[in-house]
């Protein structure tokens, strides 16, 4: 069993998903998670196998408390996401959602690159059916935009590592550039090429529009999966090949911030969770950049956290979009009143993710803040301050508010189906665990660098009392706004971003130059026929019997005549 990769379990027993019904099926899809983890937790410390493929040697199999964050926390995902579609019958999501899955956890010990991009083709090509399984024009759509920039951004991984490949001889993945001496730039194309994959699929800005795209246009189920496992990959790979990379600094510290504006704006909730999921992945990928064993720890833990409590408040809004039938904010309103189980469990989620005392966001994202003070980098420290108030206003006060208070909107429905809640409720209790006591423990002692955590304590006064100012006075901010009537309505709108670009701006360039190259075809195609046309006409006239010059037969001394001056022309073209 030591020779299997993690989540291999996952995706081989998806398949047996379609033929089973009933309890029988739900028991099976509960099952594989716990069977994937035992198998995960069984594997040797610091285990690696080693395969050969075409004098290719491959890692398929890394153990290392690296990996293992990622790997225990995706198997948590996995558990959740189950339980909360347990009451699907669709087997297309449950196929579709297990094999990501476990595609994503093979990922993450994948020990060599070639691996890691069969996989990382493996998560692109099974998620784009958690969006096509809504079964609508749009999601349609939607999906295919997804798959291109998905498997593009593996052809990208692809091209890089053969690049790499043929400048090391090796394709075993490894810190590429950054803090080991090798400067991105340095690095060469290859190295440059993987770090844009990466990129792609962690949507740093003006890459970032097919999350938003893609997200809010899944199942509800689906959206539950895609939020655990395609861009925690990608923070993954950057954390384990570009560390320190400090072109990450600013690109992470534009992440935190751009979303918050869209964030405000936006009518649909599950969108507003879609930008406010690249926010929080902003200080992931500032950590990477910043490099030290606490950024990184941060980094780790953080990423552990937000794939819980983001997880939690896709679920909760997904619950009012099964119970509803819609998500916009404008449409909704009083909830609380029908989904009072509902309510509560996205208040935690947003509390978790706001950083409150006591809750998950607090112990993780403090740990990447206190790095970037430690590094006297005080513009970083600005930017993510400011983002972090931001988060408190779109994810912590705006999602449960305009969904389950704000106006009435007299719509009385049912609370979200029991598994549902459970799955909700799961996700809760461990966003409070894991914001103090044994739980917080649990979560440090599992982060890679352990020395680096001896001097670091979340649960001082100063730190508290600075968090609390920070949360209370971008609520009251929040509060004043709204009561003045000048926070933004909630409008039934679509806003643009820059995939605006790409989806309405250049097609309409390309439909200008298309009318302005046709045009310019159609004149060139008749003047061009009127041309030969005129041509064969005269040819034509030539060869008419009786008038046209070649219509009979020449003469023996004209004959005689034109071949003398042709041999006359070659000789003298021979002589020249």
């Amino acid at each position: 069993m030591s020779s299997l990769p993690p989540g291999i379990l996952l995706i081989l027993g998806a398949l047996a998903v379609p033929f089973l019904r009933g309890h029988v099926r739900a028991a099976w899809m509960l099952l594989l998670p716990v069977l994937s983890y035992l198998h995960m937790q069984g594997l040797p410390a610091d285990h690696e196998t080693s395969a050969t493929l075409f004098d290719l040697t491959l890692n398929p199999v890394r153990v290392d408390a690296t990996s293992m964050v990622w790997g225990i926390v995706f198997h948590i995902a996995t558990a959740l996401s189950v339980i909360y579609a347990l009451h699907s019958k669709d087997s297309v999501q449950m196929v579709a959602g297990l094999m990501y899955a476990g595609a994503a956890i093979g990922a993450v010990f994948a020990g060599d690159l070639i691996t890691l991009f069969v996989y990382w083709e493996l998560t692109a090509i099974t998620s784009v059916f958690l969006i096509w399984a809504r079964r609508t024009e749009r999601a349609y759509k939607v999906g295919l935009r997804y798959l291109i920039i998905q498997v593009g951004s593996g052809v990208i991984l692809l091209a890089g590592v053969i690049l790499h490949y043929s400048k090391t001889g090796s394709v075993f993945f490894e810190q590429l550039a950054g803090n080991n001496g090798v400067s991105l730039a340095d690095a060469g194309l290859g190295v440059q090429l993987i770090f844009l994959a990466f990129g792609i699929k962690a949507a740093f800005p003006l890459l970032h529009n097919w999350l938003q795209d893609a997200y809010p246009e899944a199942t509800v189920v689906g959206t539950v999966f895609l939020s655990a496992f395609t861009t925690k990959l990608a923070i993954y790979a950057l954390f384990r090949g570009f560390p320190g990379t400090e072109i990450l600094i600013p690109i992470g510290a534009a992440m935190t911030l751009f979303p918050i504006f869209f964030a405000v704006i936006e009518n649909d909730l599950r969108r507003v969770l879609a930008y406010s999921l690249n926010n929080q992945l902003g200080f992931m990928v500032v950590g990477i950049g910043i490099g030290t064993q606490l950024a990184l720890n941060g980094t780790a833990a953080h990423a552990f956290a937000h794939i819980i409590y983001k997880g939690l408040l896709f679920m909760a809004m997904g619950a009012v979009l099964y119970r509803t039938g819609t998500i916009k904010a404008s449409e909704l309103g009083g909830l609380y009143k029908s989904m009072p189980w509902t309510t509560a469990f996205c208040i935690v989620g947003s509390l978790s993710i706001a950083g409150f005392p006591f809750f998950s966001g607090f112990i993780s994202k403090s740990m990447v803040l206190y790095a970037g003070a430690d590094g006297h980098m005080l513009l970083l420290s600005i930017a993510l301050l400011i983002a972090s108030a931001g988060v408190v206003d779109h994810s912590g006060i705006k999602i449960p508010f305009f969904a389950f208070f704000a106006h009435d909107s007299g719509k009385r429905v049912e609370e979200a189906p029991l598994n549902m809640r459970i799955a909700m409720g799961i996700a809760a209790a461990l966003c409070l665990l894991l914001g103090f006591g044994p739980g917080m423990n649990m979560l440090y002692g599992i982060l890679p660098y352990q020395e680096a955590l001896k001097g670091y304590h979340p649960w001082t006064t100063s730190h508290v009392l600075f968090s609390l100012q920070l949360l209370l006075f971008a609520a009251l901010a929040f509060a004043i706004l709204y009561r003045r009537g000048i926070y933004p309505p909630e409008l039934r709108a679509t806003n643009l971003d820059t995939d605006w670009t790409y989806r309405k701006g250049l097609p309409a360039v390309v439909r200008w130059l298309g009318r302005g190259i046709g045009g310019i075809d159609a004149a060139v195609r008749a003047q061009s026929t009127a041309l030969i046309a005129g041509v064969v006409r005269k040819t034509r006239a030539h060869h008419v019997p009786a008038t046209g010059m070649l219509g009979e037969p020449w003469t023996v001394g004209r004959t005689a005549l034109w071949a003398a001056i042709l041999l006359i022309v070659c000789l003298l073209m021979a002589f020249v």
